[in-house]
């Protein structure tokens, strides 16, 4: 029997941590510290720079080249970082060896090690004289202060980008769906590419994203073995550089300008793209 006058009041799901005003307070003040108030300052910086000085400094012939470059070679590394990524990360949830925890240890030296270190320990292995340069040089191929050395640069600080994105999707992804496959007489490749890669399509995108946006703005790593020539291998956070140790703090701040816009278009694209795969993987799976 229903009493009049009276309402169930509606329930409300309690979170872990109470308080949902304080914590978007906190949240946003954090945000605000760390992203919103340092991109601010970019603007600012530019305020008394005229719009024709801007483009001039952006449009300069040798700031150009770095551009091409930069994002040239960030762009094929972080595509074979996806190549590779995928494969090094179907090995650590899919087989047992021994060392696998070495192995999955090792993805994120990377992010440890510092920038410097590894510039420098990549122009001695691939130098002319180095142990892995020294064979190619006979061959007649020549690795560093080229744009390949600058590839392989890229690579080694993209890689731990794409192995830790799509290996917590291998994880999850239950090897039965595989299973069911193979006795419907799918072929591997056909498993693959019908079962598996939809299901890791979206977390590839997001680590080919992360690797890009952060081998365009490498510079430790990258700088020792590209050899710094102009119009040839001279990268864009280089030429930054140079232009805060001449005090011109606009310009370099005008191109850093330019780079973080390519950095939020690439993000942004690849977020709007793996909301579109996942959709359409949900619509397929609801089918």
């Amino acid at each position: 029997m229903r009493v009049l006058g009276l309402r169930k009041a509606p329930s409300r799901r309690k979170g872990v941590i109470p308080g949902f005003g304080l914590c978007m307070g906190v949240t946003l003040s954090m945000l605000s510290l760390v992203v919103l108030i340092p991109l601010a300052s970019v603007f600012l910086i530019l305020k008394d720079f005229s719009l024709h000085e801007f483009w001039n400094v952006i449009s300069d012939r040798q700031t150009v080249a770095t551009y091409r470059v930069s994002l040239g070679c960030a762009f094929t590394a972080a595509a074979v970082n996806v190549l590779f990524g995928v494969l090094l990360a179907w090995v650590l949830t899919r087989y047992k060896f021994p060392g696998k925890r070495i192995l999955d240890g090792l993805i994120e030296l990377p992010f440890a090690l510092p920038t410097a270190v590894a510039g420098i320990a990549l122009t001695t292995l691939y130098s002319n004289k180095g142990w892995v340069g020294s064979l190619f040089e006979r061959m007649g191929v020549k690795i560093s202060y080229t744009t390949v050395g600058i590839t392989i640069a890229m690579i080694f600080i993209g890689i731990p980008f794409v192995v830790r994105s799509i290996q917590p999707v291998l994880e999850k992804l239950d090897a039965q769906y595989e299973e069911a496959a193979a006795i419907l007489g799918a072929s591997r490749a056909r498993t693959f590419f019908k079962v598996i890669l939809p299901e890791i399509l979206p977390a590839a995108l997001t680590g080919f994203g992360l690797a890009f946006a952060r081998s365009i703005g490498e510079y430790g790593s990258v700088v020792f073995i590209a050899g710094n020539i102009p119009y040839r291998t001279q990268i864009t956070p280089l030429i930054i550089m140079n232009k805060l140790e001449q005090f011109n703090y606009p310009a370099a701040t005008s191109i850093a300008l330019v780079m973080i816009v390519f950095s939020f278009i690439v993000l942004f694209g690849i977020h709007v793209l793996s909301a579109r795969v996942n959709k359409i993987a949900g619509g397929g799976a609801g089918g």
